[in-house]
């Protein structure tokens, strides 16, 4: 029997599915694991900006919710790739319409913030 989740309840557990979500570096590293598998380093090159240890956190967090999946390869040094679960994939059009939304707004975004910000001085 499925449970009712309402997301508006304080304590909804989709609250933290939310919170998980919400967060730059996982919406970037969905999108980025939508053309398939991906080593952990070249992850990191692609995302300008994600420290290793951010990344590693983030990639547990995203593998621990069923999102993305870890294999490992016996080779020396040790492979590492990540994909997108099934459920994962169920995600990818949302995150990359929100990732890309970001980038063709962007000047409307800064017009926004120069007319609030002349309105509200200091």
């Amino acid at each position: 029997m499925q449970q009712a989740y309402d997301v508006y309840e304080d304590r909804c557990p989709t609250r933290l599915v939310l919170d998980r979500l919400a967060d730059k570096w996982a919406v970037l590293i969905l999108d980025r694991l939508q053309g398939g598998p991906v080593r952990f380093n070249h992850i990191r090159r692609d995302i300008k900006g994600i420290s290793q240890k951010v990344l590693a956190q983030t990639l547990r967090k995203l593998e621990r919710n069923g999102l993305i999946s870890r294999t490992i390869f016996p080779t020396v040094p040790v492979t590492v790739e990540y994909a997108l679960t099934p459920l994962g994939s169920t995600l990818t059009e949302t995150v990359s319409a929100l990732a890309h939304w970001a980038e063709k707004n962007m000047d409307a975004i800064f017009a926004a913030q120069r007319a609030y910000d002349e309105a509200h001085p200091g």
